[in-house]
């Protein structure tokens, strides 16, 4: 700790990511990653943004990223105006902090969910509450009605948890919370949920969140965005443009079109995901864990009689590694990422050798 740390930075336990190892033949199944590439558009989008000589890259991006928001208006039948950028969902998430969640009442978010939530609020100075998951570690929308002033955000999917909440409850949420803004943060929904974004439309309190770092396999390239009424969008822009005027640089700009465009790529690849989860749950169900059910691209799963922590540095010594979060009542989970098929059949015989 050093004299010149100001109050802020002493103060602050910051968001631990996922570990990014150097280890030779690595099976990586801690972060969520998606296990294929992305869209060939997308290296040809960015190799044509370059050009011959790179020559463009000595210019500023266009701050509004009119490209980008217009192709994820089309996609999800929204206006431009209706939709906000940033560099990955994170900073989108950190500008809703500061900008929309900032009021003079605690905000609520779950009990067990997104480590980064609590960081975002001892940065921007942001009170809250949780609200505990049900034993079955769901999300019940009853425990949200009438407590929340300073806003409501959660996962949908839920994370680490998996779990998904159905449409009409995230409607009975904002529904019953019409002065505070409703966070729906969907990394995970393409994997097996009903995307908010409907809502956006029947809600001016409904903000909706999407990453291409995961159903789109860009985690590399840095983007997210959001959807909502444009009174939200508003003041997200308003506090990027007092921040990072230029957020995504030309070729995430690029990138990021082309594969939003490819909606081929993106469905082959969601559904061997979807379709390697099940048969990775049947497999550590037959192992004796206790899975969740998921609607992510990735698995939380207990075993009776085995410490989760134990587990993971056993993975780790074989050259595997999975997410094990040290937090109360989830700290005999292990969060396994949907890896390839190879990769998760290696998985489920290395815990069968574990097992014993």
């Amino acid at each position: 700790m050093s004299r010149f740390w100001s109050q802020v930075v002493r103060d602050l336990t910051p968001y631990v990511p996922g570990e990014q190892p150097k280890i030779a033949n690595l099976i990586k199944l801690n972060t969520n990653e998606n296990p294929y590439p992305p869209s060939p558009r997308v290296l040809a989008a960015i190799q044509a943004e370059l050009g011959d000589d790179a020559a463009r890259l000595r210019l500023y991006p266009d701050p509004n990223a009119d490209l980008l928001k217009q192709a994820v208006a089309r996609r999800h039948g929204a206006t431009p105006d209706q939709v906000f950028v940033g560099n990955g969902s994170d900073e989108v998430l950190a500008h809703v902090f500061q900008a929309l969640l900032k009021h003079d009442a605690p905000i609520l978010f779950p009990d067990i969910t997104y480590s980064f939530y609590p960081v975002y609020c001892g940065l921007y100075g942001v009170d809250y509450a949780t609200v505990p998951l049900a034993d079955d570690f769901t999300i019940n929308p009853a425990d949200y009605t009438g407590r929340a002033n300073g806003g409501i955000i959660f996962p949908n999917p839920n994370a680490p948890t998996g779990r998904v909440l159905a449409l009409d409850a995230i409607a009975d949420i904002a529904r019953a919370n019409p002065d505070s803004v409703v966070v729906v943060d969907e990394a995970y929904i393409d994997f097996g949920g009903t995307t908010a974004i409907p809502l956006t439309r029947r809600f001016d309190n409904v903000l909706v969140i999407h990453t291409l770092s995961k159903s789109r396999s860009l985690a590399g390239l840095r983007v997210g965005y959001a959807i909502g009424h444009p009174d939200l969008i508003e003041a997200l822009e308003r506090v990027k443009n007092s921040f990072n005027s230029y957020p995504l640089d030309r070729l995430a700009i690029a990138g990021a079109v082309a594969a939003i465009e490819d909606d081929a790529w993106f469905a082959d690849c969601c559904r061997k995901v979807i379709a390697t989860r099940d048969t990775l749950t049947t497999d550590l169900s037959k192992l004796g864990f206790d899975v969740l059910p998921s609607a992510a691209n990735f698995i939380f799963a207990r075993h009776a009689q085995h410490d989760a922590a134990e587990l993971a540095k056993a993975l780790r010594d074989r050259s595997i590694i999975v997410r094990h979060f040290k937090l109360p009542r989830i700290d005999q989970f292990l969060r396994i990422t949907v890896g390839t098929d190879d990769e998760c059949r290696a998985l489920a015989e290395a815990l069968r050798q574990i097992l014993g």
